[in-house]
């Protein structure tokens, strides 16, 4: 009869609604893990690169004072010479 399948068909569009908003919820959280995921990785890559550019200053530093002292070393060098 037409009310059977009347509620065969309201019973169908419950459950595609039931698994619409069950897929929705999954997909949210897979998106809200993957966000999670890639902000924790984008702040390991910014420390990482901020650790090289503090150890490129230090080496820079130490080659300037390596520079430094050799080029005293010459100046001294020369003096006694003189």
């Amino acid at each position: 009869s037409n009310r059977e399948m009347d509620k065969q068909m309201e019973g169908i569009a419950q459950d595609a609604s039931a698994s619409s908003q069950e897929l929705t919820t999954f997909v949210q959280n897979l998106l809200g893990q993957m966000q999670t995921r890639f902000q924790s990785m984008s702040d390991s890559i910014v420390t990482r690169i901020d650790d090289m550019g503090n150890r490129i200053d230090d080496l820079e530093k130490s080659i300037g004072d390596l520079i430094n002292e050799a080029g005293l070393e010459d100046n001294k060098e020369d003096d006694e010479y003189n």
